[in-house]
């Protein structure tokens, strides 16, 4: 599945997983080396993340029910938190990726299917 800034007509994501359970939820980046460039996860419902055993930074988009962005925490390092109340789902990224695609709160986003 792909994920698309309305906005500005960027990929922001090419691959992403979804945990939609419980125990997704709970485990979500926890055990992953890196988030490779492309790749992301979509928590739902969520409204705050953490960092704590993680190795790596991540950007997280705070979205809203009807798929806007209300808040990004750019480079969110290992050991932090971010919440974002009204937060109906997240979206973790790569560090970086906000900013390489000129994503910003208020953007809208686009989920479709992979051509082919």
């Amino acid at each position: 599945m792909l994920l698309l800034n309305k906005e500005k007509g960027t990929i922001l994501a090419e691959q992403l997983r979804v945990a939609d359970t419980f125990f997704r939820r709970l485990r979500g980046l926890l055990g992953t080396k890196t988030l490779p460039a492309g790749q992301g996860l979509v928590i739902r419902p969520c409204n705050s993340v953490h960092t704590l055993g993680m190795h790596y930074a991540i950007d997280v988009l705070f979205v809203d029910n009807k798929d806007c962005i209300l808040k990004i925490v750019a480079d969110l390092r290992p050991g932090k938190w971010a919440a974002c109340r009204g937060s109906a789902y997240v979206i973790e990224l790569p560090a970086g990726t906000a900013a390489h695609t000129f994503t910003q709160a208020g953007d809208a986003l686009v989920y479709a299917k992979e051509p082919g």
